[in-house]
C-alpha cells in the first residue's frame, strides 16, 4: 500500500515543481528586461496567442495538456431544503433533516458548482463511490454556464 502511494506524492511534488519553475523564469524575465515587456495589456501591443509559432496542432496539444491538472470540486448532491433558521438552531446530534430527493432517486454530480452528471450511490473498499447514470452532453453544459 506504501508503494501505491508513492505515485500520487510524486505528481504532486511535480506538479509544484513545475509551478516553482515557472515563477523562477517569470521573475527572471521580469527582471532582466525592463524595456523588453512586449504584449502585455498597458503596452499597446496586441496580445500574443499562447502557441508560439511551430506546429499549431503540437501547440494545441500543449495548450490543453496546461488545463488537464487544475482541480476542481466534484460534489455528490445527495438532496437539498429549505427550512427556517429557527430550525437550523435546533438541530442537534440525532436530528433528522427531510431531503427532497426520493430514497433511489439518482444523485446529482457537480463541478465546480454546474450539474455534469447523475448516478447511483455504491461502496468500493468501504468508501462511498457513485456510478454515473447519465452525463449531461458538453453543449448542454456549455448552454447551461451561459444561462448563469
Amino acid at each position: 500500500m506504501a508503494s501505491e502511494d508513492k505515485p500520487d506524492e510524486q505528481a504532486a511534488d511535480d506538479g509544484m515543481a513545475d509551478w516553482a519553475e515557472a515563477l523562477l523564469e517569470q521573475k527572471a524575465s521580469d527582471s532582466g528586461g525592463g524595456d523588453q515587456q512586449s504584449g502585455g495589456v498597458l503596452s499597446g501591443e496586441a496580445p500574443k496567442p499562447f502557441s508560439s509559432g511551430g506546429s499549431s496542432l503540437d501547440g494545441s496539444v500543449n495548450d490543453i495538456n496546461m488545463v488537464l491538472d487544475i482541480p476542481v470540486q466534484l460534489s455528490v448532491e445527495l438532496g437539498r431544503t429549505k427550512v427556517p433558521i429557527k430550525h437550523i438552531l435546533q438541530l442537534g446530534q440525532g436530528s433528522v433533516v427531510e431531503l427532497d430527493a426520493l430514497a433511489g432517486e439518482p444523485m446529482d454530480v457537480l463541478v465546480n458548482g454546474y450539474l455534469i452528471a447523475q448516478g447511483e450511490v455504491v461502496v468500493v473498499n468501504d468508501k462511498f463511490g457513485i456510478r454515473l447514470t447519465d452525463v449531461v452532453t458538453p453543449s448542454e453544459r456549455l448552454r447551461r454556464v451561459s444561462k448563469s
